[in-house]
């Protein structure tokens, strides 16, 4: 899911972003990441469906630099990476919590190696529990605070199911309104969709979207 429920296929406002990077201090210093953030670029730029040039033109950069930080030839700086980060709706941190590189981080995901993928402000808590980007799904974990609500419906390109680990959560499916509990699971593609958590206590659910949509 996405942080602020935006929808996937919606366009992304640059000037916007630029606003928002642009009020922090500028930094051009090359980060370090032996290829894994430019990685994260790639599979990002790829669920969204956008080519090369697009985002390179997001980010007031060329094909060739955004093609080589890609494939791990060179590094993005800071701002670059803030850039990116604000247009997915993504924490910086995000891009620096990479699990350490050994043979089971391709595989394996240990819960204190988790990369948060929001955090607390908008009552909804995710953490990607897959290995990384790429791939035809991503796992989240998601926590819905009590009281939180979808900021508005959403439409994706999307298959998408979900298991409810706790709690209660009330899932609006084309007007539908169905309300899961504890031991629950659902699936939907395409439709529009809301949700609200109407329960006592935060709602913790596994989120299963094909493809990714981060």
């Amino acid at each position: 899911m996405l942080v602020d429920i935006k929808n996937a296929a919606s366009p992304v406002s640059v000037a916007k972003v630029a606003d928002e990077v642009a009020q922090k201090p500028s930094d051009k210093t090359a980060v370090k990441s032996t290829g894994q953030i430019g990685a994260d670029f790639r599979a990002l730029r790829r669920a969204r469906g956008w080519t090369l040039s697009e985002l390179a033109e997001k980010l007031d950069r060329s094909v060739g630099w955004l093609s080589q930080v890609e494939r791990g030839v060179s590094e993005p700086a800071l701002d670059d990476v803030r850039t990116v980060a604000a247009l997915f709706s993504l924490p910086v941190s995000f891009f620096f919590s990479h699990s350490p590189d050994t043979p089971e981080s391709l595989y394996v995901v240990r819960a204190e190696s988790r990369r948060a993928m929001s955090d607390d402000s908008k009552g909804l808590v995710e953490s990607l529990l897959s290995p990384d980007l790429g791939g035809a799904f991503e796992i989240v974990h998601s926590v819905f605070a009590v009281g939180a609500k979808c900021p508005q419906p959403f439409v994706r390109p999307t298959e998408e199911a979900g298991y409810v680990i706790d709690g209660s959560l009330t899932l609006i499916i084309d007007d539908k309104e169905f309300a899961l509990n504890t031991g629950d699971s659902f699936r939907f593609a395409g439709e529009t969709v809301s949700w609200i958590n109407q329960g006592t206590k935060p709602a913790v659910l596994i989120w299963v979207i094909a493809p990714p949509v981060y």
